[in-house]
Order: structure tokens, then C-alpha cells, then sequence
């Protein structure tokens, strides 16, 4: 039994002093302090490449900002196209307690965005005679995109009191589409006058639209010849019902107000004629 288990003890002996004896030998061979380690680059920096030299942008000039962006037709927002507008406001008829009454309201310019020659008309003919007829001829000029001032002549064709007037004011499109005129004119014999116009559109249904208007008139001074006195001379109130059949044209009713004041009202009376009337309306409405 002790035989068995120092066999193993002797043979492990032998296989410990062999390898002590070979290790100075293999550690003599592998001697490396006579080697170059500078020759095999361990110690050496990566080399970086060579930059390359870039070629500097050249500044932009005002040929090449041309030719990337050149003039496209039909695109300009200035003011050399002309265009043209109508507005046939009212064409209605009246009962009125003179009779039957054929009265018009009309408008339209020709012109570009900014500068514009502007057209207004409105009269009334009572059983075949034209009672009050006006024309207006004005220059107008944008100031913002709603708003134009405008400047012209105004011809009134009363019957054996014709009078022509200086004209200036300002129209355009206040709050909530708004629309509004406000005008003023120096007439013959240093008259005075002023009118104040608004309306607006009140969508009911796409195609069904009531319109109530309003129209004030101020006069500097009295002028019994046109019956007419200082103050606030005269207001008309209207209200309209349209359809529109299509968009530019459209048939409608309504009633109009107007009543006079002051001495403009004792002018009419001292004529026999009424300062106060209430009338049914009727009639169309275009434009193009």
C-alpha cells in the first residue's frame, strides 16, 4: 500500500526537475535585448495624411443671383395691369306717393392696384321725369389694401338747378366687412357738403343675403333754390332681401326710409312735398 503511493510522489519529482532544467534553456533562446525595437516602429507616431488644399467659394454677384432666379412672367405685383369693375347696385323700382319711381345706384373703376379712375351714378325718375340725377368722376388712389382716397368732380342734373362740385373722401372696408364712403364737396357759391354712405352684408344662406344701407347728407349752408338747408339736410335708411341666382346677378325687395330735417324739411313742406316716407322696393342687382 505505502509501495503504491510513492510511485506517483516519484514520478511527479522526476517530471518537476526536468522542466526546471530545460526553463534556462528555452529563456536563452528567447533573449530579446539584443534586438532593434526602433526599427519595428512600436515606438513611433502614427504619420496624420496630408491635408488637402480646398478651393475658396467664390463670392455671389448679381449676374449669378439673375440667373438662379430669373423674372417669371405673370407674377409681377406692381401696378401696370388695367382691370375694370362694375357695380350695378340698385335698379328698383318704387311706390312712391308721387307716383311710380324708377331709381339706380351704380359704380365701377378701371385701373390697376394701386391707381384707379372711379365712376359713380344714382338718380330717380318719378312718372317719367328725372327728379335728382347725379355723376360722379374720381381719381383713386390705395392707401392700404381696404382703403382708397379718392378725388374728382361731382355733376348734379336737377332739373333748372344744375351744380357741379370738387369732390374728395376716403372709401373702403371697415370691421367686419363693412363697407363705407365718406365724401366731401365744395360746390358754386362757396355750398358746403358732406355725405357719409355704409352698408353691409348679412349672409343668411349661401345664396340669400340681406343688405341694410344708410346714407346721411350735411350742407354747409342754405340753399333754397335746391331745397336744401345747413345741417344735416336729410338720412335714408334701407333694408333688402336678394338671391342670388348666380353670383353677379340677383333680384330683390325691400323697403327704403328717408326723412328730412331741420330747414331742409321746412324747404319741402313750404313744396308741398312730404319729409317723411316709408317705400316698397323692388328690383335687381349685377355686376361684372
Amino acid at each position: 500500500m505505502a509501495d503504491s503511493f510513492a510511485r506517483p510522489s516519484l514520478l511527479a519529482l522526476t517530471v518537476s526537475l526536468g522542466v526546471l532544467a530545460v526553463s534556462p534553456c528555452i529563456a536563452a533562446e528567447m533573449d530579446h535585448s539584443g534586438m532593434d525595437h526602433s526599427a519595428m516602429g512600436h515606438s513611433q507616431p502614427k504619420a496624420t495624411p496630408a491635408s488637402t488644399a480646398r478651393t475658396p467659394i467664390p463670392v455671389l454677384t448679381d449676374a449669378d443671383r439673375q440667373a438662379a432666379f430669373p423674372p417669371l412672367d405673370g407674377h409681377k405685383m406692381d401696378d401696370s395691369g388695367i382691370n375694370g369693375f362694375f357695380l350695378l347696385d340698385q335698379l328698383e323700382y318704387q311706390n312712391a306717393d308721387e307716383g311710380s319711381t324708377l331709381a339706380w345706384d351704380a359704380s365701377g373703376w378701371v385701373g390697376g392696384d394701386v391707381n384707379r379712375l372711379w365712376i359713380r351714378a344714382e338718380g330717380e325718375r318719378t312718372n317719367g321725369v328725372t327728379e335728382d340725377a347725379q355723376l360722379q368722376l374720381l381719381y383713386g388712389r390705395s392707401i392700404s389694401p381696404w382703403w382708397d382716397v379718392v378725388a374728382g368732380l361731382r355733376q348734379d342734373f336737377e332739373p333748372e338747378s344744375p351744380q357741379t362740385w370738387a369732390a374728395f373722401g376716403i372709401q373702403g372696408m371697415a370691421l367686419y366687412d363693412f363697407e363705407a364712403q365718406a365724401t366731401a364737396f365744395i360746390g358754386e357759391n362757396g355750398q358746403t357738403a358732406v355725405r357719409l354712405e355704409g352698408e353691409y352684408d348679412i349672409l343668411l344662406t349661401n345664396r340669400l343675403i340681406l343688405q341694410p344701407t344708410a346714407e346721411a347728407n350735411f350742407y354747409g349752408k342754405n340753399d333754397p333754390q335746391r331745397a336744401v338747408g345747413t345741417g344735416l339736410a336729410n338720412t335714408e335708411v334701407g333694408l333688402r332681401l336678394r338671391y342670388e341666382i348666380v353670383r353677379q346677378f340677383a333680384p330683390y325687395i325691400g323697403i327704403a326710409w328717408s326723412r328730412s330735417y331741420g330747414k331742409t324739411a321746412d324747404f319741402i313742406r313750404d313744396e308741398g312735398g312730404d319729409v317723411d316716407e316709408a317705400r316698397f322696393v323692388a328690383g335687381i342687382r349685377m355686376w361684372f
